[in-house]
């Protein structure tokens, strides 16, 4: 008996990699050649609160700022729009191919170095 497709199975007909898309040449790969930050979340445990929002991953914080500087983005919002757009940015940021971003409004006191915690919520899907 043929039954019917009640859910959506496209996922499950092809296989995709960001590593595979990523050029071998990209500035992004020899970036991140020589850029650990494996520990730093242990390392800012302390100036973190427990109790409130959770906050940005700041891991991808940093990470999304390097892009920022290295490609010339200046606008918080444009950079969330990049890293969400561009395929070597979100390697690069470890988000893969189907990580949603929130896109908030900045905050207007913080400025560029700390409001990208405001743009890009922590609740990215990995």
């Amino acid at each position: 008996m043929m039954g019917e497709r009640t859910v959506m199975q496209e996922a499950l007909f092809y296989s995709f990699s960001l590593e595979d898309h990523v050029p071998a040449d990209h500035l992004l790969r020899s970036i991140d050649r020589f850029l650990d930050l494996g520990d730093l979340r242990e390392h800012l445990r302390p100036y973190y609160s427990e109790r409130g929002r959770p906050s940005i991953d700041p891991e991808l914080m940093i990470r999304m700022l390097i892009i920022g500087y290295c490609i010339g983005i200046r606008s918080e919002r444009r950079l969330c729009e990049e890293v969400h757009l561009n395929l070597a940015y979100r390697w690069f940021c470890r988000l893969g191919s189907t990580a949603r971003f929130l896109i908030t409004r900045p905050s207007r006191r913080t400025g560029m170095g700390a409001s990208a915690t405001a743009i890009c919520s922590a609740s990215c899907s990995r």
